[in-house]
């Protein structure tokens, strides 16, 4: 008895605690009345198209995108709700994200920033894509700790983010992303504080990001951005690209958006957004998360121009 009371305990606080956004029947019916689909009459900014990107494109102005984010399916079979992608060999996987680059290249200013997805399989093969059309400026590697490992192999725990530019007049605002950390070995220069000060009693320091993340937690279920989609980027990762490369009022533009997390997050930071995705209920839930935003702006692990070490949000 006393076994199966705790058991009930720890249940009901893991209950409590799920805050996994889920949509009702009456929310869906709302908005489904919100997305669109190309061409359409109105204005097409700050809105969630429900397309496949190889059909809305072609409809899409010259010239307007200021930061580019792609996070596409990487060549692993997978299941995106009633959409599956299946892998391919490399050569077709080539032609495949050839195909829808070539394509984006029309929509980029000479002054966009460029940031696409990888895992270290398709990892080679973006690279060999990019750098036909972009300057490939950096490859930042962010630890992207979930699962539980395998028994045979190392843990896949990383994915790349290739950085590139249109050209050499692009946008890098360094001192939007200063990571807060505490002091290890804290120097002092003339008995005071060298490079580094003291708050609430611990000692930080402010540094500049490496291209090595590894203060990035990937959404669970007790995070109040997750949700339903598999393979869900963090709000905190999205916020240091969209501080870095781009600023207040620019258009940043997400062709594969799945459940809208670099829309949300370009919201919260006063950043215009154009999102388009194919599966119609992954666009539901980045609609929720989009009005979830008006009252709430917060970022995990963000707070006042500063990144937190991993798991930690400032309330």
């Amino acid at each position: 008895m006393i076994v199966f009371t705790i058991l009930v305990f720890t249940m009901s606080k893991s209950v409590e605690r799920n805050r996994t956004i889920s949509i009702s029947d009456s929310e869906r019916k709302l908005y489904e009345k919100n997305l669109i689909s190309l061409p359409y009459d109105g204005e097409i900014l700050n809105k969630i198209i429900n397309q496949d990107i190889f059909e809305a494109i072609d409809f899409l102005p010259n010239n307007f995108v200021d930061l580019l984010f792609v996070d596409p399916p990487y060549n692993i079979s997978k299941n995106f709700n009633s959409f599956k992608f299946e892998k391919m060999d490399e050569d077709r996987y080539y032609k495949w994200v050839d195909s829808w680059i070539s394509k984006i290249i029309r929509l980029l200013k000479e002054t966009s920033s460029i940031y696409v997805c990888s895992e270290w399989q398709t990892s080679p093969i973006l690279y060999d894509v990019l750098k036909k059309y972009f300057i490939i400026r950096n490859r930042i590697t962010f630890e992207r700790e979930k699962g539980r490992g395998a028994k045979t192999n190392w843990k896949n725990n990383c994915e790349d983010i290739y950085f590139c530019t249109v050209s050499s007049k692009y946008t890098f605002n360094i001192d939007m992303v200063k990571i807060k950390r505490k002091v290890i070995a804290p120097y002092k220069e003339g008995g005071k504080p060298k490079d580094w000060f003291i708050q609430d009693g611990e000692k930080y320091r402010l540094t500049y990001p490496s291209n090595i993340w590894t203060d990035i937690t990937i959404p669970f279920w007790s995070m109040k951005e997750n949700t339903p989609h598999p393979t869900q980027k963090p709000e905190k990762l999205l916020a240091r690209i969209i501080l870095a490369s781009s600023n207040e009022n620019d258009i940043i533009f997400d062709p594969f958006a799945g459940s809208g997390t670099t829309a949300v997050v370009a919201k919260k930071l006063k950043r215009n957004y154009l999102a388009v995705e194919i599966e119609k209920e992954y666009c539901l839930y980045a609609l929720k998360r989009l009005e979830m935003a008006e009252k709430d702006r917060r970022i995990q692990g963000y707070e006042n121009n500063l990144f937190y070490e991993r798991n930690s949000f400032k309330k």
